[in-house]
């Protein structure tokens, strides 16, 4: 059991801690606003330094493609649209259980506006037990469990292009406004440390994914709420830069470095970190505002060809969300006014996070009477099949039955 008592001593120390990096993280955004204001009047002089020394800048920054003063306001959607989700959920492989295997389980969501139609809540569930799918991953130093997840995130995608291509085929939707939308980030970070076999079999069915939805017309947009990234935040450490031109590799090379004392060197521009990006849009944006287009610069996403990824920041009324979009969608305006206006729609109708991402994790949720219901389906198969001394480890019978 946690033992409250002790654990209230510790939180009197927590919040001082927290009160002194409020104030820390005050003085940083001003820093940031400082720097946002002198980077304003040479932004394509800032731009030309990126594009130009290449991999001699050792942060991420995100390339803007709009002035980085825009902060235009997102239109109202059509009355009549069309909003489809997917998201997955699973139940993890576990030696202790009567099987090893694991299952995914994708909500699906289609919410029609305006059209007089039923809207499909529903989940696709699939049972990989095969030596295949169980240890593939092994090969490459992989654990099942994270393969799992990263599979699911290619069930999610596959499942959201079989969707588009269902409505594509009813003639109502080939005028009637469509967006599809998935809960987080369209960079997959986690590749960046994969072999590159891995790689292939996890990005190839996602981006043919987003083709199969780009030729059906479909933007694609993904919701990132409460993000911790800073890659605008990163683009004002150029105007920070104290030297002519910035060069790490040429003026900081020791910076990262720990110290004898332990602490990790820094280099001049580096004042406004950790500060994120949406504490920085949170003082400029009003709700339903959007922040200007930035096209993001992380090394995975050479890998994407025509889908590399885009990014604003829009002020849902409930927070400043990240909205990714691949270039295709970027590209074309009318599009991306369109998706943004239904995505805020979305949001206002959940409540303050979008009803159809939401409603495509409940279709996804694996709950406990799931579970338990998954491996009692499983033990019946298995005694049919002929199988004896059917059961969970003692361990985890154990711990399912405590008498404490």
């Amino acid at each position: 059991m946690l033992d409250l008592t002790k654990l209230a001593l510790q939180m009197q120390g927590m919040s001082q801690h927290m009160s002194r990096e409020v104030e820390a993280a005050r003085k940083r955004l001003e820093v940031a606003e400082s720097l946002f204001e002198a980077a304003k009047p040479h932004q394509s002089k800032l731009v030309a330094h990126q594009e130009n020394l290449g991999n001699r800048i050792l942060f991420n920054a995100a390339k803007p493609v709009e002035p980085i003063d825009t902060c235009s306001y997102i239109p109202v959607p059509p009355k009549v649209h069309t909003v489809f989700a997917t998201d997955g959920s699973q139940i993890s492989p576990s030696a202790h259980e009567i099987a090893y295997c694991y299952l995914l389980n994708v909500g699906r969501i289609i919410l029609y506006y305006g059209q007089s139609r039923h809207p499909v809540l529903d989940s696709v569930p699939e049972i990989y037990y095969q030596p295949e799918d169980l240890y593939i991953s092994r090969q490459w130093g992989i654990r099942t469990e994270e393969w799992m997840g990263y599979r699911r995130m290619v069930s999610e995608a596959v499942i959201l292009a079989e969707i588009g291509e269902h409505l594509l085929k009813t003639s109502s939707q080939l005028t009637t406004p469509t967006l599809a939308m998935v809960d987080g980030s369209l960079t997959y970070w986690f590749l960046e440390q994969l072999p590159w076999e891995a790689r292939n079999l996890i990005l190839e069915p996602i981006l043919d994914a987003w083709e199969s939805l780009r030729l059906a017309g479909i933007p694609i947009l993904g919701y990132v709420s409460a993000s911790r990234s800073s890659e605008t935040v990163s683009f004002l450490r150029l105007e920070a830069c104290p030297h002519p031109e910035p060069n790490c590799i040429k003026y900081c090379p020791t910076v990262g470095i720990i110290d004898s004392q332990g602490f990790s060197k820094k280099a001049p521009c580096q004042g406004v970190e950790p500060l994120r990006d949406t504490v920085v849009w949170a003082s400029k944006l009003q709700p339903g505002q959007r922040s200007p287009l930035w096209r993001s610069q992380a090394k995975i996403l050479d890998l994407y060809d025509g889908h590399q990824v885009y990014f604003c920041y829009v002020n849902v009324g409930t927070e400043i969300a990240r909205i990714e979009i691949p270039a295709w969608v970027a590209e074309n305006s009318e599009q991306l006014e369109l998706a943004l206006g239904m995505m805020i729609a979305q949001v206002k109708k959940g409540y303050g996070y979008p009803v159809a991402l939401a409603e495509a994790h409940n279709q996804a949720v694996v709950k406990g009477g799931d579970r338990t219901r998954f491996f009692a389906m499983l033990e019946q198969q298995m005694i049919k099949a002929g199988m004896k001394n059917i059961g969970t480890s003692y361990k985890e019978a154990r711990k399912r039955g405590s008498i404490a």
